[in-house]
């Protein structure tokens, strides 16, 4: 189904932006939200398959760790 939305044209360009970045469409992100909204995705399932991948990954820091002045750096 197609809907027509409202959007102020600043949120839309920053939604882009932002879209952008993540790799997908606002298109998708609203879509992906409504999913949400109605029930059909499970955040519980989500949270436990991103803790399953976590355990999964081979990533290793070798003891680095930043400190909260390189956090905040610009």
């Amino acid at each position: 189904m197609n809907i027509t939305l409202s959007v102020d044209d600043k949120v839309v360009t920053k939604a882009r932006r932002r879209a952008e970045a993540l790799g997908t469409s606002v298109n998708q992100l609203v879509r992906d939200y409504l999913e949400q909204l109605a029930g059909k995705t499970d955040p519980q399932s989500g949270a436990q398959e991103f803790a399953r991948l976590s355990r999964l990954a081979k990533g290793d820091s070798k003891g680095w760790k930043f400190n909260r002045e390189e956090a905040h750096e610009r």
